[in-house]
């Protein structure tokens, strides 16, 4: 390799380094939770949905939003924002969510 082009290598190597910084984001407090029940998606949600987002996103949805919409959602966090739940846990979390939040409450 040709001098100069080792010097341009190593120049541009040093430059962009110079720029790496690491940032520490701080996400302000939850202040809602889950609502504690005894199914056991309770569990499993708190593993899996809170880990990513606030358990605020929960109350933005439809009180009358069926099963099915709740399983869209969950297969939706999963397919697209490739959140790290087991195809297994699925039908736990989606019974939970839509007997808490959706149309199967018991009020």
């Amino acid at each position: 390799m040709h001098v100069r082009a080792i010097a341009l290598v190593l120049t541009a190597c040093f430059a962009t380094s110079a720029y790496a910084v690491t940032k520490v984001l701080q996400m302000p407090a939850d202040s809602e939770q889950l609502r504690a029940s005894p199914l056991p998606g309770y569990a499993k949600a708190q593993a899996n949905c809170v880990a990513c987002h606030s358990a605020e996103y929960m109350l933005y949805q439809p009180p009358t939003a069926p099963r099915a919409y709740w399983a869209a959602m969950v297969k939706r966090m999963k397919a697209v924002f490739k959140a790290p739940i087991a195809d297994a846990d699925m039908p736990v979390i989606v019974d939970y969510l839509v007997k808490t939040y959706g149309n199967e409450q018991s009020k």
